[in-house]
Formats: C-alpha cells, structure tokens, sequence
C-alpha cells in the first residue's frame, strides 16, 4: 500500500465524521420541534400518530432519495425508525399533560 492510500483513507474518514456530527445535531433540532409538536397535539387532544402526514412524507422522502441516488427503502426504513421514535414521545407527552378543556 502506497503512502496515499492511508492519507486518503483519513481524509474520507474524516469527512464520513464530520458528515456524522451534522447528521446527530440535524436529528436534535428535528425532534426539538417533535417535542413541540407533541406538545401542541396533547395540549388539543389530538393523536400521537398522524398516519395520512406519515404517508406523503414517505412518498417524498424515497422521491427525495431516487433524486439522491440513495435507496428509497433505506430511507422509509429511516423515516419509520424516526417516526416511531416520534409517536412514543408523542404519547409519553399527551399521559403528563393535562387535558384540555373545550
């Protein structure tokens, strides 16, 4: 192996973690506003799980991710790991909040 190949490797390695570091605080600030949306469906009894939304977000992310070159399976299965992750604090939100009163 010649001397380029490490510095290479490196280079896109840091890259891969850098890239990482931004995926991590993209999802933070996503499930900041999660939690707000949590709060607003709770706070006017709505439902944790918004199935019609989840739909047309699913049929956006694989077209995003066709345009991307990216498995649109990979990203439904990301988006529905996400999601679910969503719903479970979406429905530990709405069992401490106290109803609204019409």
């Amino acid at each position: 192996m010649n001397d380029l190949v490490p510095a290479q490797l490196q280079a896109l390695r840091n890259s891969i973690d850098n890239i990482d570091a931004a995926l991590i605080h993209m999802l933070a600030e996503r499930f900041r506003c999660t939690q707000q949306v949590g709060e607003l469906k709770a706070k006017h009894n709505l439902p944790p799980a918004d199935p019609a939304r989840e739909e047309r977000q699913i049929k956006r992310l694989r077209r995003l991710a066709e345009e991307s070159n990216l498995d649109p399976a990979f990203a439904e299965k990301w988006f529905n790991f996400v999601v679910a992750e969503v719903i479970k604090h979406h429905e530990h939100i709405a069992s401490t909040q106290p109803a609204a009163k019409d």
